[in-house]
């Protein structure tokens, strides 16, 4: 699978689930621009990803809503294309049902929802030109309800639910939109398994393959399939990559 020519986005890319899946993107010959609001780990990102190819930074807050097209127009004028788009940035907190505010969920909503949709609409002229992909990302939190993660789970959910209103609309022009939901030994992930580590036991013990995913190889490798024309005939589609947590057969 190359994505060679190929030029793509990646938001929250300076560090875990999304840095792994821009470096995956990199590594099959796309030209990448990463978006994050860490400047200092995004330009530390670039500089390592530039010795496996084309990729650029771009500092950017994505609560900053009205500024968000200029991402996809930094992109265009870096590489003079787009082909794929990767929402997956995403901040929220845990917090139980009855104590999660308007508050809490607006964080939950303003760092996922509203960038993926802003972006997704950005994103779409230029996504017609090259019959390109959008790589959403959900969570398997949306199908289990885990406590204390209501607002992150809403969120989650809801990207889905525009992920396929624009399946049903750009399909027939020839736009992929699928989402990816993963499991995977992000930074945040490792922390949460050190303050919680019974927690984290259980979880990983109904992981299928008994193991967490990697960020570039497996999660990053997901990704590269669904931007690659080996998946031309599949849009619409929840790719759960979490070693069989999430059963859906």
């Amino acid at each position: 699978m190359t994505l060679e020519g190929k030029a793509a986005i990646v938001t929250g890319g300076a560090r875990g689930v999304a840095k792994g899946v821009a470096a995956a993107l990199v590594k099959a010959g796309a030209s990448v621009l990463i978006v994050d609001r860490e400047e200092t780990l995004g330009r530390e990102t670039e500089e390592e990803l530039r010795a496996f190819g084309q990729v650029a930074f771009f500092p950017m807050d994505l609560t900053r809503h009205d500024d968000l097209p200029s991402i996809v127009d930094a992109a265009v004028a870096r590489f003079g294309r787009l082909d794929t788009l990767v929402n997956a940035a995403q901040a929220s907190r845990q917090l139980w049902f009855m104590d999660t505010t308007v508050a809490d969920a607006r964080v939950a909503f303003d760092t996922g929802f509203w960038p993926t949709f802003i972006l997704m609409q950005a994103a779409y002229p230029h996504l017609l030109q090259s019959k390109g992909s959008v790589i959403n990302f959900g969570s398997g939190v949306g199908f289990s309800g885990s406590p204390t993660q209501a607002s992150y789970a809403a969120a989650k959910e809801a990207i889905r639910a525009i992920s396929k209103v624009a399946t049903n609309e750009w399909g027939p022009k020839g736009i992929r939109v699928n989402v990816i939901c993963p499991f995977a030994n992000s930074e945040g992930v490792q922390a949460w398994a050190e303050q919680n580590p019974e927690t984290y036991a259980a979880q990983l013990a109904g992981v299928s393959l008994r193991r967490i995913g990697d960020c570039e190889k497996d999660i990053g490798a997901a990704a590269v399939f669904l931007a690659s024309d080996a998946a031309a005939y599949i849009t619409g589609q929840t790719l759960m990559v979490d070693g069989g947590q999430t059963k859906t057969v």
